[in-house]
């Protein structure tokens, strides 16, 4: 099912639709990628978030693969964050430019505000597999780093490592949101198994279809353990050249169900619709397939806001 909802992928132009704006009142995307950063940004925090407050969000999260964007958006407060309607939250993903598996890094993100913990991403064997034979458009850098070393989370016998329990036990005892980042299958297995043995709450599958490689299946296997699925509005209303079929879509939230499924924007990249034009693409397609105004509001905001905020 590939439809033109009016927008061209060069252009965030917004026209009126009454009935999708409102359902973004109150919206929460746990995932959008402002500057500053290594990677080309079309928007800053603070553009995000005025964008964001505009259109009715409650809050978002600010993600760079580097570092930690909790230090950022605190000084951004007194140049007008504050001010907005729009909360904004920031986390560490661990990778090799905060010390990869460094429960150092999570305890200073999460103690000065941070709720949220992705695990490697551009580190992680899936994403540098990936990326090593497919032209997945990701972007890169614009200034001189040196590769990613491969990191994981399992020692030679198949085990978690003793960091990555320490790193769990830090997640949990400041009741925050682990991702499994972009680790493939197996290894997000065996970090929701651990997470749940170490007492996390909330956790979190990004995009099941990207690099993860998850099938519906795995998908479901994981909710009913009570993780929550994420799936990426760009990857279905982005540069039309790369949008999935949103059929793709519909059935994983119909498998997954409602309860255990968001919606983010994972844009923000230079090349990318802003968010809020995809989130409104977004709506106004699941409103076109038939959902329920109740259900479309649980996947663009309720049940993020429930995992976000404590």
């Amino acid at each position: 099912m590939n439809v033109d909802y009016g927008f061209t992928t060069e252009s965030d132009n917004r026209q009126p639709d009454e009935q999708a704006d409102s359902l973004l009142i109150g919206a929460v995307d746990l995932h959008q990628h402002p500057g500053p950063s290594p990677f080309p940004r079309r928007m800053s925090i603070l553009d995000a978030a005025r964008d964001a407050s505009d259109a009715g969000f409650r809050a978002i999260v600010a993600k760079s693969h580097h570092h930690s964007m909790v230090t950022d958006i605190l000084a951004l407060r007194s140049a007008g964050l504050a001010e907005l309607s729009t909360e904004v939250y920031g986390g560490v993903a661990l990778n090799r430019t905060v010390g990869g598996l460094n429960p150092y890094a999570v305890e200073l993100a999460l103690r000065m505000g941070g709720r949220m913990v992705w695990f490697p991403t551009l580190s992680s064997n899936a994403h540098v597999t990936h990326h090593q034979h497919h032209d997945t458009g990701f972007p890169t850098p614009e200034v001189d780093l040196r590769p990613n070393e491969i990191i994981t989370i399992l020692d030679d016998r198949g085990a978690v490592r003793p960091e990555v329990r320490d790193i769990l036990s830090v997640i949990a005892a400041e009741d925050a949101v682990l991702t499994c980042g972009h680790l493939g299958v197996e290894e997000s297995s065996a970090l929701i198994d651990a997470a749940l043995e170490e007492g996390v709450s909330r956790i979190v599958v990004n995009h099941p279809i990207f690099v993860v490689g998850a099938s519906i299946e795995q998908a479901v296997a994981w909710a009913r353990k009570g993780v929550t699925i994420e799936h990426c509005i760009v990857m279905y209303f982005g540069r039309e050249e790369r949008r999935r079929d949103l059929d793709e879509l519909l059935t994983f939230i119909k498998e997954v169900g409602i309860e255990r499924t968001i919606l983010s924007s994972d844009s923000g990249q230079k090349n990318n619709p802003l968010p809020v034009t995809l989130f409104r693409r977004g709506v106004r397609a699941l409103i076109d397939a038939g959902l329920a105004e109740d259900d479309i509001r649980r996947l663009t905001g309720t049940t993020a806001g429930q995992l976000l905020l404590p």
